[in-house]
């Protein structure tokens, strides 16, 4: 049977536009596999995490109660954490509240008065650029943010200042405001108003050695001492709330800064600690960390001992509590990142030798992952060294059956057709 020209012409085309078909149809396949296979796996990479462990922490320190006669209404010279030496003002007696407010506003308003004359005086003025003033400005303003985030709110009080200061300098140099004379006018004859209502303190209570100062007490004054820490047990510890007592004449304590402890009650049955380890502290309150050494391990039981921790750093937060949450920072461990998603079990066969050197096979469950490896899958042995909420860190190994570095990790399951021994 004869085609004529035309009929062989339409099916040329056919089979052409049948063949195009076809190759589209294999190329977005392979497209398809490809993306598929690559957003299922992500690629082993070296990590690190802070091994650590969350507990209650009970401050140990040596404190002295301060008292006074109960009579009148307490001002305080010195801020919880603030250092006091021999002799220093630590607080005033006023008779009434009123006396207390116009301290506070008398206090502000010399502060702000000392900050206007120093704006004023020549000197500053006289040596003062535009373009000085400004870097200034843009300095102090990064200053701050750092403090602030920082959390160092006495620098952030010094730089806030300073800034005061830049900005209105520069305004009278470019000619905003013209001076600030009547405000100092001002502010003084308010402060002299103020003095004129100013009743002498009744008492004045002074610091009698050198030491830290807490404008409360508890009550574990004396039973929480270094004096102590031989008797402690874990019951005590546990025990132990954090509380402020309200007794009517107390001023505070003196908190002696060489050194201090904290009591953790732990399950240190794999001994995870030892006497002498060096250790960094982390508390809630705080965003610092404390460097601390493992001053002494009790083991009561198999899984409760009782670990004292020796710290010599000290500032404002570590006053503020009695007990809270502490997190005990170990050694920071590195591996390979394995998303948990991704951890499988599966028999493998491991040869090993008896004691007549005969060599021998055996089937194991290990732990790991499935690895592709181009169109292979394949499975890695993991070894733990860390675990993380959602992820672990594995130890890097030299041998091939070990998972390794840039390896794809597979997060989906394995069909079996797929998997290679």
């Amino acid at each position: 049977m004869r085609f004529s020209k035309s009929e062989g012409s339409f099916m040329v085309k056919a089979l052409r536009n049948i063949v195009l078909v076809l190759l589209l149809i294999v190329f977005i396949s392979i497209v398809y596999n490809f993306r598929n296979r690559e957003s299922n796996t992500v690629s082993a990479l070296m990590a690190s995490s802070l091994s650590s462990k969350e507990y209650k922490g009970v401050f140990i320190r040596d404190e002295e109660i301060i008292l006074y006669s109960g009579n009148g209404v307490l001002s305080y010279n010195v801020s919880d954490g603030g250092k006091v030496g021999s002799g220093t003002v630590i607080a005033e007696a006023y008779p009434s509240d009123e006396q207390l407010s116009i301290k506070r506003q008398k206090a502000m308003l010399r502060k702000e008065l000392n900050i206007l004359e120093k704006i004023q005086n020549p000197g500053t003025l006289e040596s003062a650029q535009p373009a000085s003033i400004s870097e200034k400005i843009d300095e102090s303003y990064r200053s701050l943010i750092y403090y602030r985030d920082m959390g160092d709110y006495e620098s952030l009080d010094t730089v806030k200042d300073d800034l005061l200061v830049q900005l209105s300098t520069y305004q009278i140099m470019t000619e905003e405001v013209q001076s600030f004379s009547q405000k100092i006018s001002d502010i003084k004859s308010e402060i002299d108003k103020l003095e004129a209502k100013t009743l002498a303190s009744g008492e004045t209570i002074k610091a009698q050695r050198s030491a830290y100062f807490a404008s409360y007490i508890d009550g574990y004054e004396e039973e929480l001492s270094s004096r102590s820490l031989a008797k402690l047990t874990c019951d005590e510890i546990e025990g132990i709330t954090d509380k402020k007592s309200t007794a009517p004449n107390v001023v505070g304590k003196l908190i002696d800064g060489y050194g201090w402890y904290l009591a953790v009650v732990a399950d240190n049955s794999k001994k995870e600690y030892e006497i002498g380890e060096e250790i960094m502290l982390r508390f809630d309150s705080s965003a610092e960390s404390y460097p601390a050494v493992i001053y002494d391990i009790r083991d009561e039981k198999s899984d409760r001992s009782l670990i004292i921790i020796s710290c010599s750093k000290f500032n404002y937060e570590l006053v503020q509590h009695r007990a809270e949450i502490v997190e005990l920072i170990k050694d920071e461990v590195e591996g390979l990142k394995v998303p948990r998603e991704a951890i499988r079990f599966a028999d493998i066969k491991e040869k090993y030798t008896d004691d007549n050197g005969a060599e021998h096979e055996k089937v194991t469950t290990r732990k790991g992952v499935y690895i592709r490896k181009g169109e292979q899958v394949l499975f890695k042995k993991i070894d733990v060294k860390f675990e993380g909420s959602d992820y672990v860190l594995s130890a890097v190994h030299p041998e091939s059956e070990y998972l390794a570095l840039y390896d794809d990790i597979m997060l989906e399951g394995v069909d079996k057709d797929d998997e290679e021994e």
